[in-house]
């Protein structure tokens, strides 16, 4: 199969406009392609595909999806580039038409980035199925007549690292235990000789005097784990490290102060701070980014029982103070006190805390962008180039 991408015009009378590759393609097929897509309906909207059989003998099914328009560059007002996006996500819906046809190759054309359109692949044909019997066909995305392989394979390895944390955010709660995430971590970053990775258990983290997220965890049956990786690929092992860390309550039932059932299943996602950041740290790894990276992962369930927290009570933190627990959903801060507290051991050069604190932030920012506290302005600066 074959993934093509087209322009729309400028104005709405002109021609679209096909890419570099899709030009080299349609001269190819004689100019097929565009003769096709001008007696088929409308120009492709942004986003939108139509797929065409027996053009070619190396391609039996050739997708030509809607890019925008071309000079669509960097949206100001919503902090993102929108050329980019709209390569990714009409790259993604055409591997998925290819997908479909059960098709287990597809060649893609970079769109004038490689990056952008690598992600769009691998991201739009991800699907958690671990536990489906009739699975959707495995479809391997290839870079098609570029020579931009570096770019491609760099949107490979992010990609990856986004659907790692996908997969662990989507799987049932009783597969994705605390031990089972840490593992699975671990498993993950086996093969990089710069990175350590300790799981630490209950009897480590007592001796921590970790007492809020204690707390939280004595009130399930699944033992928590504290979950610590050290990337050294820096120069200097020695310089101080970045520290990443996150929120991971494999499974939030509010506790005695019980949810509501309804979308309570979802809470399986609770650990997407954690999911996030260890997910970081494999791409990084992967990337072989010349820096140290720290990340710590406080892991377990929160669940009501005879041992679990009850509103009203008082927990004794690492620090050493005191915090009333007055309602046990807010579970998160407790796991997170202790956490950051601990990560101050390390000499940071800078502490990012990534979590799935509250459904507020949705309420308030809605689900395309998310809130970000700092009280340093550098740190801040940073992000905000790169998000």
């Amino acid at each position: 199969g074959l993934v093509l991408g087209i322009y729309s015009s400028e104005k709405d009378e002109g021609a679209a406009q096909f890419t570099s590759a899709g030009d080299a393609f349609d001269r190819r097929v004689s100019g097929k392609l565009r003769e096709l897509l001008s007696v088929c309906g409308p120009s492709l909207k942004k986003g939108k595909t139509r797929i065409f059989h027996g053009l070619h003998q190396d391609f039996l099914s050739v997708v030509v999806v809607g890019l925008g328009k071309k000079n669509a560059g960097v949206n100001d007002q919503e902090n993102w580039n929108e050329g980019k996006e709209n390569i990714r996500a009409a790259v993604a819906a055409g591997c998925r038409q290819i997908q479909d046809l059960e098709i287990p190759c597809v060649e893609v054309d970079p769109c004038g980035d490689a990056q952008a359109a690598a992600e769009g692949a691998v991201l739009g044909l991800h699907e958690y199925n671990d536990l489906k019997q009739k699975k959707k066909p495995v479809v391997t995305p290839q870079l098609h007549g570029s020579t931009e392989s570096e770019a491609w394979q760099k949107g490979v390895i992010y990609a990856e690292g986004q659907n790692l944390a996908r997969y662990l955010m989507e799987a049932p709660a009783n597969y994705i235990t605390p031990i089972k995430f840490a593992e699975h971590i671990e498993q993950k970053l086996r093969s990089f000789s710069n990175v350590k990775v300790h799981i630490r258990p209950e009897s480590w983290i007592a001796t921590q005097q970790m007492g809020a997220f204690l707390s939280v965890a004595k009130g399930s049956a699944e033992p928590p784990i504290f979950l610590e990786i050290h990337y050294l690929g820096g120069a200097n092992t020695n310089d101080s490290p970045l520290v990443f860390v996150g929120k991971g309550v494999t499974f939030d039932s509010g506790g005695i102060s019980l949810k509501p059932s309804s979308g309570m299943d979802a809470m399986r996602a609770d650990m997407g701070g954690a999911a996030t950041v260890c997910s970081a740290i494999v791409t990084a790894a992967a990337l072989n980014l010349p820096l140290n990276i720290i990340g710590l992962a406080p892991l377990c369930e929160n669940m009501p029982s005879g041992k679990a927290n009850k509103p009203g009570d008082v927990v004794r933190a690492k620090n050493g103070k005191t915090i009333q627990v007055d309602n046990t959903d807010a579970e998160g801060r407790l796991l997170l006190a202790d956490a950051l507290c601990y990560a101050h051991n390390f000499n940071a050069r800078a502490i990012v805390n990534a979590a799935t604190l509250t459904g507020a932030m949705d309420v308030a920012l809605g689900s395309a962008a998310t809130g970000v506290f700092t009280n340093s302005s550098w740190l801040w600066t940073h992000l905000y180039e790169v998000a």
